[in-house]
């Protein structure tokens, strides 16, 4: 069964080409001639009828040109319905190539507006940015004056900071010299107290036979040195407690010091301080004094108490005297008891 496009007309306009040309139309060469297209068998099998069809006709010449004639205009027709379809389709490219450039130019006049829109923006920006840099600068040459005025009060801060410093060194100094005259008169106390401590106890061995008669006596002496020694100890407390506070102070000029900058910004405060400061060490100093008379005055009562003793010891003396005199048996009996 031939192919579609494949008929006899078509297989006898490609022999007639070839035969015109000189050729023997073969069927290899009538199917080049047709476009590679068609079965060898049907194309045989019409050259087979059109050599047959030749052979049987014998027609007049005219008949024939007539038939050449009709065969070329044929060709020719073929030839322009063929040429014409590349024509149809470059036209077709050519449509396509159209419509995707009007698309290309659309977009490109679209990114165009676009980019006109953008570079509006920006150069709206940039006159914002402008009048900004402007009031910046302006805001700049306010800010370098205002600097240049704290860089002057920053100056005179620290030239009082300065004197401020002086007068805590001095303040310094001063408590060093009263938690130095603290410790000697604490040293002196103790030291006096021991001494004390050790003529009593020396009295007290001395003594303790010969006392044992005035035992009651004795006694309420003994509380009287007690209370004493808890006056002493008492004494030793309020110093501990005002070189806790001396120390206390120390530790608040070591902050004031670690507070150098914040000074810059709290000098009032730092005024308030060193009044508060003032006033503490001069209470210190009247505590001091305060200690130092009530000192004074347990060393008055020490006095009394040793003059009291020396008369209880000098009227015992007198006693145990009279006793050696007027009861020598009493002796002598309690020489055993004694043993025993």
């Amino acid at each position: 069964m031939a192919r579609g496009g494949v008929n006899k007309a078509v297989v006898q306009t490609a022999r007639l080409a070839i035969l015109a040309r000189g050729e023997h139309p073969s069927i290899d060469a009538v199917r080049i001639e047709m476009g590679n297209t068609g079965s060898k068998t049907t194309i045989h099998r019409y050259l087979k009828e059109l050599d047959d069809g030749d052979e049987r006709l014998s027609a007049p010449q005219e008949q024939i040109d007539d038939e050449l004639t009709g065969l070329v205009a044929r060709l020719a027709q073929r030839l322009k319905e063929q040429a014409q379809e590349p024509i149809d389709r470059a036209e077709a490219r050519f449509e396509s190539q159209r419509k995707v450039l009007e698309a290309q130019l659309t977009e490109a006049l679209h990114a165009q507006a676009q980019l006109k829109q953008q570079l509006e923006i920006q150069h709206i920006a940039l006159t914002n940015e402008t009048a900004t840099l402007q009031s910046t600068r302006s805001m700049l040459q306010t800010e370098q004056t205002r600097n240049a005025g704290l860089n002057q009060a920053l100056s005179d801060f620290e030239l009082r900071l300065k004197d401020k410093d002086e007068q805590i060194r001095s303040l310094e100094e001063k408590h060093l010299h009263a938690r130095d005259a603290l410790e000697h008169y604490r040293n002196a106390i103790k030291e006096q107290r021991e001494q004390e401590q050790r003529r009593h106890e020396g009295q007290l061995q001395q003594v303790q036979m010969e006392l044992r008669q005035a035992q009651q006596s004795a006694l309420v002496r003994q509380d009287e040195i007690t209370q004493l020694h808890r006056d002493n100890e008492r004494l030793l407390t309020e110093n501990r407690g005002t070189l806790r506070e001396l120390s206390l102070i120390q530790e608040q000029l070591k902050q004031i010091n670690s507070r150098h900058q914040q000074l810059l910004e709290h000098s009032s405060r730092v005024d308030s301080e060193r009044t508060l400061l003032q006033e503490r060490l001069r209470v210190a100093l009247l505590e001091s004094q305060s200690l130092k008379h009530t000192v004074d005055e347990q060393a008055q009562t020490h006095r009394e108490l040793e003059l009291s003793l020396a008369k209880a010891e000098a009227g015992l003396a007198l006693h145990l005297t009279s006793v050696t005199i007027t009861e020598p048996d009493a002796e002598q009996a309690s020489g055993p008891a004694k043993d025993d």
